[in-house]
């Protein structure tokens, strides 16, 4: 098997269209980790993206009569830009059908480069699934954006120019997704240096190969998060994880908030901005370091992208601290009574405060929402919670805590007292018109909306925060009418966060 793709891997047609990208080193990462990091810096491709090796190769070996009758693929990204360059280079027809709720500057993207892009659906299913009707209707090719041994191949290059590089490597992070990436870099290193470990690196709402590995099968993940949009799998490729399974020396599942951390990194040290699943490998490298106490060892991460829509940088920026433990976000309840805030911020001390947000709550107490920016990360939160703790402060740390993040943080001040039978849900609405209007439509006038505040990151979904009143007799009622909905959500009426900024009790 390994002899195979090594075959294919050198054979690769990769560089009329991409480029040996750099392996650059990471000093400011390699100081503070105490071990030599190394990026390889794929968001450096004309595509801004490793997915145009795959595709190239794979559009290489085709035969004349299909490349007369063209290609076709279904990608909302990467993929669909590499297989629309590749054609172009080869001057073939490239249809790309995409969601419909692809933003619009990856759809202008992939029309500059040449291609057709055709709108249908509202995500990748329904793309891929009208992209496999046209491709039998019009004989056109499909190209597989990872399940393709040829894509496969594609991307194994970069294992190849890793190993050409760096003398020594003691391990390498990949990102995954569906798997082609992760199988054409396992099957290079191990064949030519199996000493060197591969670790997979996954988020952890998207966990498609780390779950097949646990299961000895690939399986389907219910849902996957929308975050890092490039690794947004439910099941990793048949072929993929056939040579991944028996390669990978281990994988690592990381936060929203360390990928945060990480695309910050990047920049710091290159100046460059990496989407999610870009930053994703090196976010995976920094826990695996924590994890297993490395030190002193050769390290690379692949930078695998960096098609980033401009307004998600908001986000990234407010949950970068985070994903270090460089801040915390804490829940206090203080006396309400003259001096209280003032004796509270003494005993905060000189920390600095990222954030602060009081709403008077009744006439013994008030609940504070604070961010404070810490040094020295994990020792220094638990030494400020047991600090506030011992001088009597009821404390409810939110750190890890999404809905207080991505909402309350920005809503405190929020309670209604008295307002009888509040329900809270979070929901993810697909970004496209009428979204709204189908939720109300569904709801009806039966239940009155009490609070509903939405924020939109960037990606295919926005999400909502939303109380209705129900009764408890109809508490079913208006489940099964938001499960009809479609839309994935969750309750939230127990959220400690809730409870102290929203809540009406």
């Amino acid at each position: 098997m390994l002899d195979g793709y090594r075959a294919r891997i050198e054979a690769a047609r990769v560089y009329d269209v991409a480029v040996v990208s750099p392996l650059d080193e990471a000093p400011r990462l390699s100081q503070r980790l105490d071990n030599r990091v190394l990026l390889k810096r794929e968001d450096l491709q004309p595509v801004h993206s490793f997915k145009l090796r795959g595709a190239y190769n794979r559009i290489a070996q085709l035969t004349e009569a299909e490349r007369a009758r063209g290609v076709i693929t279904a990608s909302a990204g990467n993929h669909a830009q590499g297989v629309a360059l590749a054609a172009k280079k080869f001057g073939l027809t490239a249809w790309i059908v995409m969601p419909r709720t692809t933003p619009q500057v990856k759809v202008d993207a992939v029309r500059g480069f040449g291609g057709k892009a055709i709108l249908h659906g509202d995500a990748y299913d329904d793309a891929r699934e009208h992209a496999l009707a046209l491709a039998a209707d019009k004989g056109m090719t499909m190209v597989h954006p990872y399940d393709d041994a040829d894509v496969i191949a594609g991307q194994g290059t970069i294992g190849r120019e890793l190993l050409e590089q760096c003398g020594h490597l003691d391990a390498v992070f990949v990102p995954v997704g569906g798997g082609g990436l992760l199988a054409g870099v396992a099957a290079w290193i191990k064949a030519v240096r199996p000493g060197t470990k591969v670790i997979a690196v996954e988020p952890e709402d998207s966990n498609c190969f780390e779950a097949a590995m646990r299961a000895g099968r690939r399986v389907v993940l219910p849902q996957v998060g929308l975050f890092a949009d490039g690794v947004a799998v439910k099941q990793v490729g048949e072929e993929n994880f056939r040579i991944a399974r028996h390669l990978v020396d281990g994988c690592v599942l990381v936060s929203v908030d360390e990928i945060c951390a990480a695309t910050r990194d990047v920049f710091y040290e290159n100046r460059a901005i990496p989407e999610p699943a870009g930053a994703l490998a090196l976010a995976g490298l920094k826990r695996w370091v924590h994890e297993q106490n490395a030190k002193n060892l050769s390290l690379a991460a692949i930078v695998s992208g960096a098609n980033l829509n401009f307004d998600r940088l908001r986000h990234i920026a407010e949950r970068a601290e985070l994903g270090d433990e460089a801040e915390v976000l804490l829940a206090v309840t203080i006396p309400e009574q003259p001096g209280s805030f003032k004796k509270f911020l003494r005993q905060i001390g000189r920390r600095a405060v990222t954030e602060f947000n009081y709403r008077y709550a009744s006439n013994q107490a008030a609940h504070v929402f604070v961010g404070i920016k810490l040094g020295d990360g994990h020792e220094q939160r638990v030494a400020l919670i047991e600090g506030l703790r011992v001088h009597g402060y009821p404390v409810v740390d939110m750190t890890g805590n999404d809905m207080a993040k991505e909402h309350v943080r920005f809503m405190v001040g929020g309670r209604c007292p008295g307002l009888a039978n509040e329900r809270l849900f979070r929901f993810e609405f697909p970004e496209r018109p009428g979204a709204a209007l189908d939720f109300l439509n569904a709801i009806g006038s039966r239940w009155n909306i009490s609070l509903f505040h939405y924020r939109n990151h960037g990606a295919a979904y926005g999400r909502v925060l939303c109380g209705l009143q129900v009764p408890k007799k109809e508490w079913a009622e208006c489940r099964s009418a938001l499960d009809a909905l479609g839309y994935e959500y969750a309750e939230e009426s127990d959220n400690p966060a809730y409870e102290l900024f929203l809540g009406t009790r």
